[in-house]
């Protein structure tokens, strides 16, 4: 599946974000050739397993210029990436605690020119500055996140949404967001993307 398919749900990019979005696609193949940060067989479903599922969160919130989002264990930079391309007026840190992740991460921001990311080989629990949002994507079970998260939740209000947590999780989350009860709000995301691989597919917002 090509970059088609992030043009087609996403139809007001500049020619700038096109061509970001056009070049992840040969690097993350470069890259994935020397670390492994995605399947081998999951290369060939970047655009739809990867980009398009980290560009969920942009369907459910437009960021403001200005905002400040912690992508926590980001992997090789999802759902980083992919938003920081989508609001490059924006600052997104991306940490994960493993160094060669981070490093695929730096180089693939650098390579497509963004300006609005840091990649930075950290824990969450050693994270310490504030941001609007934290985002994650299947990093954790949920409470075992706010718990480490929490800490990072800038009071400042800057979007229409309030701060807080934005997870893309896979699977039943009963459990997971028992203790947060009617506060977490659960959005499936093939409300936006039709394609099957996203059935069990959910985002999860909670408010901090």
């Amino acid at each position: 599946m090509d970059k088609s398919i992030i043009f087609n749900h996403f139809a007001s990019l500049t020619a700038t974000q096109q061509r970001q979005f056009e070049a992840l696609d040969a690097l993350y193949r470069d890259w994935n050739a020397k670390i492994n940060v995605i399947s081998r067989k999951d290369i060939d479903n970047l655009y739809l397993h990867h980009v398009l599922h980290s560009l969920a969160i942009a369907k459910l919130i437009g960021f403001k210029p200005g905002t400040h989002v912690l992508d926590i264990g980001t992997g090789g930079g999802f759902p980083g990436i992919p938003l920081a391309i989508m609001f490059p007026d924006c600052y997104f840190r991306l940490i994960d605690g493993v160094g060669k992740k981070i490093k695929v991460a730096t180089e693939v921001a650098s390579a497509i020119g963004l300006t609005n990311v840091e990649a930075v080989q950290r824990r969450g629990e050693e994270e310490k500055d504030k941001f609007h949002f934290v985002v994650s994507r299947a990093v954790m079970p949920l409470p075992d996140l706010v718990k480490i998260v929490r800490k990072n939740i800038s009071k400042e209000q800057l979007n229409a949404l309030p701060n807080g947590l934005i997870a893309l999780k896979g699977g039943d989350l009963k459990v997971e967001t028992k203790p947060f009860g009617k506060a977490v709000s659960l959005t499936p995301i093939n409300e936006w993307f039709a394609d099957e691989w996203f059935a069990d597919k959910q985002l999860v917002y909670l408010p901090l």
